[in-house]
């Protein structure tokens, strides 16, 4: 059991969430907001102050259904704060913000081998070590005098309580800053003088501090809750998944769905992970869990390409079904990447094959192509037994059975408990016990082959070139 009510801060890339949760782990409350972009002087921001001021508002709601004892922040990765003067020092930069060629080029030269910190050269500024860069020459002053580096999912617990602090499974997310092995900040952030200035390392179930003066007044929670340091959202769907007792000491992967889809392997107890066999071009990396341990890990953006694309939702699922059968046969696809530079086809340009006008037809060949992207990954990671899929997509039962479909010898599987694995995760940084909800449920194939229409994709997209 949980020791009393339970806030999760959960601020997604595209959506944030405040859950409420009781004693026993069961949900009372939940809100959203859909997160806006900031920008200003030609960048882009995210936005801090429209989400706080959100979450002051909902935190009073909640207070007001009865006495709360913690909050657990959860973020999304690539994102950190600078902190100087007990004050929020600049807009913190959203990783979508390009940035420019020279200072692209003259960071790439520095970073350290892939083997070293599991961290591919991403685009824009997905590797945290390039904004670090871009920081430093356009703005040489901020990182000086007690100027601190905090993590995104830290930088709430910083704003809730005014303790900083940093914690490894955001540092290990494609940061370029950690080496996974050594469990240590990498070479570039020591030679940057980045790591002197990292927030003191805390676990992700510490308790930073209590609620500070400033928000109890504002939000009518108590100054006794207890602010802890929290962690990177898909490793709280990984922490939560790890615990049921059909998956414990096996096979695994966790497959987290939102605006990225992010496959993370767990290799059975007593099986070494063969990290250096992943390809660093083909959007491969290494991920890093709340014990500081190694997770091989790959993803694309599949919830953002799916807003690009219409959805998965407008037709009657049974119609979508129908027509996968029927689109098996047409020659009509959808081939990536809709994202460039990311996924396992970074280099491919995304397109239409014969795009159907019918909406079943257009919906049956999304979650086809949702699928075998996913498929794609979980090939690069090298994922044999069983799938754990959770997050957005878990219930959208087409894409669910199409991907069963492509792997017939696998399990897939879903949460029937609910489609919170990432405050699951959250909550048992609390109560490592919390009882588990519900069951992880078999998702039954689609009764089709897929594996000629697989081929038949992948020759389109010139997938060959992929397997060197």
């Amino acid at each position: 059991m949980l020791p009393g009510r339970v806030i999760v801060l959960d601020i997604g890339k595209t959506v944030a969430k405040l859950s409420l949760w009781d004693e026993e782990g069961r949900l009372v409350a939940r809100r959203q907001r859909r997160n806006a972009r900031g920008a200003g002087a030609g960048r882009m921001w995210l936005d801090a102050g429209g989400i706080e001021q959100w979450a002051s508002v909902v935190f009073g709601e909640f207070a007001r259904l009865g006495p709360v004892v913690a909050i657990v922040p959860v973020a999304h990765g690539a994102a950190v704060a600078v902190v100087r003067g007990g004050q929020l020092a600049a807009p913190v930069v959203d990783y979508e913000e390009p940035i420019p060629a020279d200072l692209r080029n003259e960071y790439l030269a520095q970073r350290d081998p892939f083997p070293l910190t599991g961290s591919p050269a991403l685009p824009d500024g997905l590797n945290l070590g390039a904004q670090l860069h871009r920081i430093d020459r356009e703005q040489p002053d901020l990182l000086t005098g007690d100027a601190c580096l905090v993590p995104w999912p830290q930088y709430w617990a910083w704003r809730l309580c005014g303790v900083a602090a940093s914690e490894v499974t955001s540092l290990g997310c494609h940061s370029d800053l950690w080496w996974p092995e050594a469990r240590v900040p990498s070479a570039l952030a020591h030679s940057h003088g980045w790591a002197a200035r990292l927030a003191p390392l805390r676990r992700a179930d510490s308790v930073l501090g209590t609620l500070s003066t400033e928000w109890a007044m504002k939000t009518g929670l108590a100054r006794s809750v207890r602010i802890y340091c929290g962690l990177h959202d898909s490793n709280a769907a990984l922490w939560a998944i790890r615990a049921r007792p059909e998956v414990i000491g096996r096979e695994l992967t966790v497959l987290t769905t939102g605006t990225w889809f992010v496959a993370m392997r767990l290799p059975a107890i007593g099986v070494t992970s063969k990290l250096a066999a992943l390809p660093e071009s083909r959007d491969c990396l290494v991920n890093v869990d709340v014990d500081g341990r190694e997770v091989p890990s790959a993803r694309y953006m599949g919830g953002r390409e799916l807003e690009i694309l219409g959805g998965l939702a407008r037709c009657d699922p049974q119609d979508a079904v129908r027509a996968i059968a029927t689109q098996l046969h047409t020659g009509n696809m959808v081939l990536p990447s809709w994202i460039t530079a990311v996924g396992p086809y970074p280099r491919a340009a995304g397109k239409w094959v014969g795009e159907p006008r019918d909406p079943a037809a257009r919906v049956a060949l999304l979650a086809l192509y949702a699928a075998l992207m996913v498929d794609a990954s979980l090939e690069l990671i090298g994922t044999e037994e069983r799938l754990v899929v959770e997050g957005r997509f878990a219930s959208d039962t087409l894409f669910t059975r199409t991907l069963a479909a492509l792997r017939p010898q696998m399990q897939v599987l879903v949460d029937s408990g609910d489609d919170d694995g990432v405050a699951r995760g959250a909550l048992r940084l609390v109560e490592s016990s919390l009882p588990v909800q519900g069951a992880l449920r078999r998702v039954v194939p689609l009764a089709c082959d897929l594996a000629a229409y697989k081929r038949r994709w992948r020759t389109a997209i010139g997938a060959e070139e992929y397997a060197a």
